[in-house]
């Protein structure tokens, strides 16, 4: 096996190993819920219907994989368990891609953006700092040098935490002291990088939520200080989600998407849920692709989200 086969089968172990929960403790109870069964009848979707949700895949998700497997059932003439695992992972798949994004090759950046610029949002607790650490670590395993803006500065913690993961992946921080303009920071970061030739960015945000308003008004500051320095800047908006705590990241996401233009989605901690099906519900409501997966707390646990890996995963192929 060449050295590409072999990193390869690391991330499928990595991310099998990862979603084992959702799949063990909902996702196998699909096929329970048609055994012995010779076709698909209210009952038996009543039980998919079920098990969708309680994996937090979200109800208009499920209703909507409800009515393509009705709809593939009746035409295909189902007959047993595996028939219908096979349709419901083709009918995820699918809207998993109605999205028109399509999944990165590993962690890469346009060659029309130089440095590229990714402005992170989440709320406290999400894994956000951390997801950025990770981040950073791939960005530069890939050969790309990398800087941090620490503009979370309401928090003392969240800087002294990024100051550490810079220290630990090797990527410059830039920071100011607590208190100080998150778009003062971002400003000072996005020069530094520019002047010392970095080809990434990662300026780290705050997380709050109480207004709307507030949080809407400091992001637009950030983007419009940094658009100073980088004319097109942030290249990227993400917003880091916890799958961990299911309906509660859909709300995050209604409120992040309406105060700014989030354009890709990170999903952290999904080895120590059940609910990994949240990924597939955020996906499908709010049109914006899943970039980036959180599954466990070592520095190479983050990986780029595809499609078909995912979905092949969750169902064992």
């Amino acid at each position: 096996m060449g050295i590409f086969g072999f990193f390869n089968r690391e991330k499928k172990e990595t991310l099998d190993k990862g979603l084992s929960k959702t799949k063990a403790s909902v996702f196998s109870k699909i096929t329970h819920a048609v055994v012995g069964k010779s076709k698909v009848d209210d009952d038996v979707l009543d039980e998919l219907e079920d098990v969708l949700i309680s994996s937090d895949v979200g109800v208009e998700t499920t209703l909507k994989i409800i009515k393509r497997i009705e709809k593939r059932a009746t035409a295909d003439k189902y007959v047993g368990a595996e028939e219908l695992t096979r349709l419901l992972r083709e009918e995820i798949a699918a809207l998993l891609m109605e999205n028109n994004s399509q999944d990165a090759e590993s962690f890469s950046i346009s060659d029309s953006a130089v440095p590229y610029v990714i402005m992170v949002v989440g709320v406290n607790g999400v894994g956000k700092t951390t997801t950025i650490g990770k981040m950073a670590y791939q960005f530069q395993k890939n050969g790309f040098k990398v800087y941090l803006g620490a503009a979370d500065t309401f928090r003392a913690a969240a800087v002294e935490q990024l100051v550490i993961w810079g220290e630990r992946v090797g990527a410059p921080v830039i920071k100011q002291k607590m208190g100080a303009d998150p778009a003062s920071v971002a400003f000072d970061t996005l020069s530094s990088a520019k002047v010392n030739g970095a080809d990434v960015v990662i300026i780290d945000t705050a997380g709050r939520l109480h207004n709307k308003v507030n949080l809407m008004n400091e992001l637009t500051k950030i983007k419009n200080v940094m658009q100073k320095v980088i004319p097109d800047a942030p290249h990227e908006v993400l917003l880091v989600l916890d799958g961990s705590t299911g309906q509660n990241a859909f709300e995050q996401a209604k409120q992040f998407t309406a105060a700014t233009e989030v354009n890709a989605l990170a999903i952290t901690k999904l080895d120590g849920t059940a609910k990994g099906g949240v990924v597939i519900g955020i996906s499908d409501q709010f049109h914006i692709p899943v970039k980036y997966i959180g599954l466990g707390e070592g520095l190479d646990d983050i990986q780029v989200f595809r499609r078909m890996e995912f979905v092949n995963s969750l169902f064992g192929e």
